[in-house]
């Protein structure tokens, strides 16, 4: 084997890291993170969940092979730095990607963690080992990986059936944790074993999550905070005012749109306000296995319904990305060309679009007198439920009669995993801006993810393609066309990509807002400069 590109950004992430450790002149050592969280997590499970609701609070108890620098904003391959992995390199035919381990590391209990754990947890998401995950909505990740091995105690490859370049890049997501192999999964549903630099004291529904310091964490010098709290507040107007009277150090950092951020940052001025794009899509989900949505007419006539720049606009303020399934550029790097969203059903015209719509509606023989009657599930969030309120009159236009539903934000996920709904104001993230992580989690035919059922086996086999394929620019224009046929099938029509924003007290040091919300809250680097 020859040590490759990614081996030596797994050294320079190592150096940038152990000097990191070395830099504590300015940290101050100490205090408790309070921070807001919105809900409770359904479970304490990563890998079993797929909202980050679990991801956020259960992120600092873990570490995974490797990891998106917590310091950098913007992910991509070369922020890519080690955690559980000291390097890792490629076989020369791409099929192999081998991960040398740290050495002395231990489980929160005091077992020591090997290559065993790695074995067991991707075994585990892969759905080949004896234990098995109640829910595995990142199992296709992996399919392309024929088997795991191990040499000795701190070696381990995973064998692929075709090169997959992405592969390091899905193990660096915060959905990626090594789970202990002497714990049954079951167990982590309710509670936590990690190697991480928190260990979880306490879990109480609707009021908070308590940590402790890991004062046996294997990277030098961290954490600096003593402790981290997760404070539940479930109401928007009661978050808001917790952190106006400085109840928390941290507001949820996806919470806010520009018109409430300005009334308080006019209230408190000393906040510090962060904002970043994001590949978080509010988009549209229909159940495509039965009616009324069974009919794609039907589907084309729902996207054709809403006005993507007019919610952006009336609701956001223009907060707020236009796009396909990938997050669109210049901020994320497969997003499609602005020539392209031209031909995507709901851009351009609205009202154009509109009388499209009402044109198939006609054909079907609905009107203004005879309206489709459907329900509008959404989940009870603020974020969910604004353009979800927004839609009604929308859909109205295209006589549509909609029922809005409200779910309790913990039941959502399970609710549309057992496809128990007509037609869903949904937001949808991503690990990565990474085309392996989007497509076959939430476009291929049966993931747990894929919850409009869409299915095109054609169209699948062009994602196996881009997936193999390591020219960029080849990659890219494969990318492009298979994200185009989603957005005009009605797959899971997109409205908007979130510009996120949060605020902390400016005491809050070394916080950085990602592109990607699934992956910075391993909480190491945040030290309170108090």
């Amino acid at each position: 084997m020859n040590i490759r590109r990614l081996s030596i950004l797994g050294a320079v992430g190592a150096l940038a890291l152990l000097l990191a450790a070395s830099e504590v002149v300015a940290q101050k050592y100490g205090g408790v993170l309070r921070i807001i969280g919105r809900s409770n997590p359904p479970s304490l499970s990563i890998h079993e969940e797929a909202t980050t609701y679990t991801v956020m609070p259960c992120m600092p108890v873990y570490n995974n092979l490797v990891l998106f620098d917590p310091l950098q904003p913007r992910e991509s391959m070369e922020s890519i730095i080690p955690e559980l992995a000291t390097s890792w390199f490629w076989s020369n035919d791409n099929k192999a990607l081998t991960f040398k381990l740290r050495r002395g590391v231990k489980w929160h209990d005091g077992r020591p963690f090997t290559s065993k754990d790695v074995k067991h947890t991707f075994d585990v998401v892969r759905g080949v080992a004896e234990a098995r995950l109640k829910l595995n909505p990142r199992k296709l990740w992996y399919g392309n990986v024929q088997e795991i091995t191990t040499n000795g105690d701190f070696e381990v490859t995973f064998k692929l059936e075709r090169p997959q370049p992405s592969l390091v890049v899905l193990l660096a997501s915060g959905y990626s944790p090594v789970y202990p192999a002497h714990v049954h999964p079951r167990e982590l549903r309710t509670s936590t074993m990690g190697t991480g630099p928190f260990l979880l004291v306490s879990f109480k529904r609707d009021s908070s999550l308590v940590y402790k310091k890991n004062r046996d964490y294997f990277v030098r010098g961290r954490p600096y905070l003593d402790g981290i709290e997760y404070i539940i507040i479930r109401r928007a107007v009661a978050r808001n005012a917790a952190l106006q009277a400085n109840q928390v150090d941290m507001s949820y950092p996806y919470e806010y749109i520009r018109s409430t951020q300005k009334t308080i940052a006019s209230a408190v001025p000393e906040l510090v306000w962060h904002e970043n794009a994001s590949n978080v899509s509010t988009n549209i989900i229909v159940n495509t296995r039965k009616p009324p949505f069974d009919d794609p007419k039907l589907r084309l006539v729902a996207s054709l319904a809403l006005d993507r720049r007019a919610l952006l606009k009336g609701v956001y303020e223009n907060q707020g990305l236009v796009g396909g399934a990938m997050l669109p550029k210049p901020n994320g790097v497969w997003g499609l060309d602005p020539e392209d969203l031209a031909n995507v059903p709901g851009m351009g015209d609205g009202e154009a679009n509109k009388e499209k719509a009402r044109e198939i509606m006609r054909s079907l023989g609905y009107g203004p007198d005879k309206p489709l009657k459907v329900t509008l599930s959404t989940r009870a969030l603020k974020t969910y439920t604004d353009p979800a309120i927004w839609s009604l009159d929308q859909f109205k236009a295209v006589w549509m009669d909609v029922t809005l539903e409200q779910v309790e934000s913990g039941n959502w996920h399970a609710k549309i995993a057992r496809r128990d709904y007509q037609i869903a104001m949904n937001r949808t993230g991503v690990g990565a801006d990474e085309p392996d992580i989007n497509f076959f989690e939430n476009y291929t035919c049966g993931s747990q993810r894929n919850y409009s059922d869409y299915c095109n086996p054609d169209l699948e086999k062009k994602m196996v393609e881009q997936s193999s394929t390591t020219d960029f620019n080849k990659r890219l224009k494969l990318v492009h066309e298979i994200d185009l046929t989603l957005q005009i099938e009605g797959a899971r029509p997109i409205l908007w990509h979130s510009v996120n924003s949060g605020a902390t007290y400016p005491y809050v040091k070394n916080y950085r807002l990602h592109q990607v919300l699934y992956n910075p809250w391993r909480m190491q680097e945040i030290w309170l400069d108090k």
